[in-house]
């Protein structure tokens, strides 16, 4: 189904319903958006973070530990 016919579907149901229902499904619609535009955003601040340099200094770090400096070692 395309999306022009998922809207139009949507709207011939929405005019047959009282008022109130309608409002319940708007506000549905605003809540989806928004959880949308939450979570794009989110995977765009995920992706600047992986392409970030910050701390791309680190590599170039000596390793202060080894295994051989634990004291306990955790077997899951």
């Amino acid at each position: 189904m395309t999306r022009q016919a998922i809207i139009e579907r949507t709207i011939k149901a929405i005019n047959q319903l009282p008022e109130d229902k309608a409002e319940e499904i708007s506000a549905f619609a605003d809540f989806v958006s928004k959880r949308y535009e939450e979570r794009l955003l989110s995977q765009d601040i995920q992706q600047l973070t992986a392409d970030s340099k910050t701390f791309d200094f680190l590599k170039d770090e000596e390793d202060l530990y080894t295994e051989a400096d634990l004291k306990e070692v955790y077997n899951g």
